[in-house]
């Protein structure tokens, strides 16, 4: 599918959200139009995405990170986005919220993009961007904490842990192995789970899943 673009995605938001007005789902679309027209600038140097779901940048990358919104807590607070890489989803939800984002990644090249793009697309006031690996920060709490094709679960939340607090929501994209992942992580860490289905899966591919996770704590060795 490659006929998804910013009518469709807009289209798609409304249906998540009906209650935005035309004017923010206008400063939306103005903002993550220019991100797209960037990332696609910078593609031909760096692998942002994987090169067959470029023509498909609305669906798969765009709307997969947009559709977390209706998820996120309604109070203020920092949201983490871990292993960003290209920006999702953690760009596209600073590019359609007002909440300070944390961007980690230690790709330099992707880092420098990440950069740019916020700058660009006028968020790079509340956009802190970390060419760091996640063990070499010195953690910062954090409300909300996203993740998308990252590290298996059970390793990402032992990554994640030093920056959560008893409140933090997490926000993680999840392709076909969510099922062991969920299993293999179940052995060192209890949680409150709820899943939901990805809404930018066309047919033919594996079923993502969206995982919300809350009330995380390590299980204690007998």
């Amino acid at each position: 599918m490659t006929n998804f673009g910013p009518d469709q995605f807009i289209s798609e938001i409304q249906g998540l959200l009906p209650d935005v007005s035309r004017e923010t789902s206008g400063l939306w679309r103005e903002r993550l139009e220019t991100y797209a027209a960037l990332l696609v600038k910078w593609q031909k140097a760096i692998n942002l995405v994987g090169p067959a779901t470029l023509p498909d940048l609305w669906r798969r990358h765009m709307l997969d990170s947009a559709q977390l919104l209706p998820l996120l807590p309604n109070k203020d607070g920092v949201l983490t986005d871990f292993g960003s890489g290209a920006g999702f989803p953690g760009l596209v939800l600073a590019a359609m919220t007002g909440r300070k984002v944390h961007l980690i990644d230690s790709d330099l090249r992707k880092c420098a993009f990440l950069r740019e793009a916020a700058q660009a697309i006028g968020v790079g006031d509340r956009v802190a961007v970390h060419a760091k690996r996640f063990d070499a920060l010195a953690a910062w709490p954090s409300a909300i904490i996203t993740a998308r094709a990252c590290a298996g679960l059970d390793d990402l939340l032992a990554h994640c842990v030093p920056f959560a607090t008893p409140e933090t929501v997490f926000l993680l994209l999840k392709g076909a192995k969510v099922d062991e992942e969920l299993t293999a992580a179940a052995k060192h860490w209890t949680m409150v789970v709820e899943r939901y289905p990805s809404m930018a899966n066309a047919g033919g591919e594996p079923p993502g899943t969206i995982l919300k996770l809350c009330n995380l704590n390590r299980r204690t060795v007998s």
